[in-house]
């Protein structure tokens, strides 16, 4: 049959015509997602990732999940990008997390790093004098002698994590201890 004059052309493709039709069936499923629950979001999660769902935000799950629909209808990123990723991956800093084991199983303890003395050492606050010297503190004419230990202070033979501590058992406010005992650094004038 010949074609009319004034018809227009007809030029979508039948891959094209796929292309489309999986479109508008992801966008659907995608518009489906805000109706889930967060059960019915960690099967779907299962399905379009392969893996279970470790989160249970339901906000998160369907920002991911629309993300890997579209990924796949339309093919993720390009070669190029892929790339580029890697290129710039190669010399960023590494970040990464331990994973987190359940409080009060023997993992969590053993995934617990112990530091050594020199972490410890590196980790203890500039202001605070070292280890075994003392802090003195004159208080309503009363002076107060606070010992250093490498695990916290001590003050009248018990043990204090921080100096803030003893500061409100000696003054009965609530005072920094750095400020109470005049450790904080002085600024420049």
């Amino acid at each position: 049959m010949p074609r009319k004059k004034n018809a227009p052309k007809t030029t979508t493709t039948p891959s094209k015509a796929t292309q489309e039709q999986r479109m508008r069936a992801a966008e659907a499923e995608i518009s489906d997602l805000d109706h889930m629950t967060v059960g019915l979001l960690q099967v779907k999660w299962q399905q379009v990732f392969k893996e279970s769902a470790k989160s249970r935000n339901k906000r998160y799950l369907i920002k991911r999940i629309a993300y890997r629909i579209q990924e796949l209808v339309d093919g993720g990123l390009s070669e190029r990008a892929k790339r580029r990723i890697e290129e710039l991956a190669k010399d960023a800093p590494l970040r990464q997390r331990a994973p987190r084991a359940k409080a009060g199983t023997k993992e969590s303890a053993a995934a617990t790093p112990t530091k050594t003395a020199v972490e410890l050492k590196a980790a203890r606050d500039p202001r605070l004098p070292p280890v075994g010297s003392t802090i003195r503190k004159m208080h309503k004419n009363t002076e107060h002698v606070v010992r250093v230990r490498a695990d916290g202070f001590e003050y009248r033979e018990r043990k204090y994590t921080s100096l803030s501590a003893i500061a409100k058992v000696i003054s009965g406010q609530v005072w920094n201890g750095f400020g109470f005992f005049g450790l904080l650094a002085k600024k420049a004038a």
